[in-house]
């Protein structure tokens, strides 16, 4: 049965799930079916090591090998899966250069015995040749843009190339493209074979980009000029059939790569797989190549087919994929590709011999992540009780939960008040003249020696107290004047309240002259039992002898009245004037519901859109990004895609020339 390869930057592990056909089942191992592949490289994965999930590391059937950014959030990326039944590598590393270390050590891959290191690792004398371009080995690998695994047959690099964003990336980009150029040459050279893929973020040639002509002259470069930036320069001495302006480099005369893509469709235009988002350029396949599946010279005649997935969304790039024949020539014998796939013994003329086991996983390997080691199927957890392992209680029996209601008098607590008691067996404690005294949990050390050095003594349970359907009112502190809470309506409860007018002040309804009348509590009265209290007492707020109102004291200094025991505030009705203005400000404060409904309407409704030029249909709002004056405007442009030769276009399907700023469009006018 053939293999197939496939490589995709899906610019965020879980982005594809948003889209067909990967948004019905929603899980990894659907996924990999769908693209009917063994082995499955992601870039762009933008996750954390804190951020990883069961489904994306416990994949049934499946392994996985992770590079991680070490410090960015949310940024790069790599992983490879392998599927279990068909291949299984031999050796695992993480990073380009080598410097990283294994899971659980302090060596690094490069200094590893050479039977357990892949190999072909940078030499001092290729480091210096990269002149300005050397970047620490550290930095290079810190942002988890490779992983390399090998098989047998060969050696798998996953690959995500620094993008050419600006001009502060240049050094860091054409170091990391040295240091895998050097890493390929080197393998090679040991007799390995190598296959390489992943997003390398360059178009090897002008069939490989839409409009590559009109790029050169906005940029005003020649097609020399254009072919012979460093970074396209590199990359086409790797490749067959690379164009390579002048001499080629030293230590880079012959090419050693095929672009296994590229050969089954020499001639193919737009064979893009990678689309501008923020342009919606997809549809009308204005993109560029950039992601590839490139293999060694010797490997050429291993493969069948290979092709694009532009069908297939869920991200700004396509997979790419590359199928090996079932059966390659190796040596000049024709063997079952999975006899070099998976190590030695597991198969044999195309049949397993022995399954798949822990022996097999590799230390770096993601289910040997602490986090996801030996871990158990999830329905494990719904069909085995778990066993409780009963250790000894370190607290004193007297304090357990089964012991609560249990009260032991042999000797009284040290520290405590109460009267020694002694109950002897058999003796009910009576609920209304018997206190249960809880010691502190500083008091629980002491009292062990106060237990053990005390004589055992019979424990009786406590007989529950009867509910009182009378309960006697709380005494008032001395010296104090009990006031009930009063209900404040400050703020907006609700979003009603926006539409109610507000309600009246207390401090309106006060005359200047004179308060409402209130009764207070004699501080000093005699405690009354609840059956005899028949009316609660109500204080009014600007009567509450809080310290807040002590700056009204005409107010709040009623006179005391000795016959009825209370304090009595003496009042009259408020003045004519007071009603007056207290009318005019409620007037005032009322808001009309219809008009606050439509200010609220225009002030979250998106405004309307003109309609574009060419077309008559709605326009869409962008901002620029650009820098410059202008940068942070909103603008309307026409909504549809932009055309193959991504220029706005007249009297066409694609995108016209519509183009009109935020500010100066008034819907009004239209």
């Amino acid at each position: 049965m053939p293999l197939r390869i496939t490589t995709w930057n899906v610019n965020g592990i879980r982005n594809p799930f948003s889209y067909q056909p990967w948004r019905d089942k929603r899980t990894f191992a659907a996924m990999f079916d769908i693209l009917e592949a063994d082995i499955v490289v992601f870039q762009e994965t933008k996750i954390q090591r804190k951020d990883l999930r069961d489904d994306m590391v416990l994949v049934p059937g499946w392994d996985c090998y992770w590079s991680l950014p070490r410090h960015k959030k949310g940024y790069s990326g790599v992983v490879i899966y392998t599927r279990q039944a068909v291949c299984s590598p031999i050796r695992a590393e993480e990073g380009i250069t080598g410097v990283l270390c294994p899971p659980s050590s302090s060596t690094s891959f490069s200094e590893l015995p050479e039977d357990s290191q892949i190999g072909g690792y940078p030499t001092s004398i290729q480091v210096a040749e990269f002149g300005n371009s050397a970047i620490d080995f550290a930095t290079l690998d810190s942002e988890g843009r490779c992983v390399i695994l090998e098989f047998p047959a060969f050696v798998l690099i996953g690959v995500y190339s620094p993008a050419n964003r600006d001009e502060t990336r240049d050094d860091f980009r054409l170091g990391f493209l040295n240091v895998l150029d050097a890493r390929v040459r080197n393998l090679v050279a040991m007799g390995k074979r190598v296959f390489l893929t992943g997003d390398l973020n360059i178009s090897k040639e002008a069939l490989d980009t839409a409009n590559a002509e009109g790029a050169m002259r906005r940029s005003g470069m020649t097609e020399i000029e254009y072919f012979s930036t460093p970074s396209r320069r590199l990359f086409n001495h790797l490749l067959e059939n690379g164009t390579v302006y002048g001499e080629r480099d030293e230590g880079r005369e012959k090419p050693l790569m095929w672009d296994i893509c590229r050969g089954f469709h020499p001639i193919r235009k737009g064979m893009f797989t990678c689309w501008e988002q923020k342009v919606n350029a997809r549809p009308g396949n204005f993109g560029a190549r950039i992601d590839y599946v490139l293999c060694s010279l010797d490997m050429k005649e291993w493969f069948m087919d290979s092709n694009i997935q532009e069908g297939l969304l869920g991200s700004d790039h396509c997979p790419v994929y590359a199928t090996m024949k079932d059966t390659i020539i190796l040596d000049g014998k024709e063997i079952y590709v999975k006899d070099v796939m998976n190590p030695e013994g597991v198969f044999c003329d195309g049949k397993r011999i022995r399954e798949h086991s822990v022996k097999d996983v590799l230390p770096l390997s993601g289910k040997l992540i602490p986090e996801f080691d030996r871990r158990q199927n999830i329905r494990d957890m719904f069909t085995r009780k778990p066993t409780l392992s009963k250790e000894p209680s370190t607290i004193p029996e007297i304090f357990s939960v089964e012991n609560q209601q249990k009260v032991v008098s042999s000797q009284p607590i040290a520290g405590t008040d109460s009267p020694t008691n002694s109950f002897s067996s058999g003796t009910t404690l009576s609920p209304t003249k018997t206190t249960i005294i809880i010691p502190s949990p500083k008091a629980v050390s002491s009292s062990k020696s106060i237990l053990s050095a005390s004589t055992p003594s019979t424990v009786t349970k406590r007989s529950l107290p009867e509910k009182s359907t009378n309960r006697p009112l709380k005494r008032a502190k001395s010296g104090s004047t009990a006031s009930p809470a009063v209900t404040s309506n400050k703020g907006q409860r609700s979003l009603k309240g926006f539409f109610k007018p507000k309600a009246a002040s207390n401090i309106d309804n006060v005359n200047a002259q004179g308060t409402a009348t209130t009764e207070v509590p004699d501080p000093q009265a005699t405690l009354l039992p609840a059956a005899e209290i028949t009316e609660k007492p109500v204080l009014s707020p600007v009567c509450d002898q809080s310290p807040k109102m002590h700056a009204l004291p005409e107010l709040c200094t009623p006179p005391w009245d000795k016959s009825s025991g209370s304090t009595v505030c003496k009042s009259t009705e408020p003045s004519p004037g007071v009603s007056q203005r207290r009318g005019v400000a409620e007037q005032e404060d009322v808001h009309d519901p219809i008009e606050s409904k439509e200010s609220w309407s225009k002030l979250f409704s998106k405004p309307i859109a003109p309609r574009c030029e060419g077309h008559g249909e709605p326009c869409i709002a962008l901002i620029t990004k650009k820098s410059g004056m202008n940068c942070g405007r909103s603008f309307w442009m026409c909504s549809r895609p932009l055309g193959p030769t991504g220029a706005k276009e007249k009297n066409t399907q694609w995108r016209c020339q519509t183009f009109i700023w935020c500010s100066d469009w008034n819907a009004g006018d239209a």
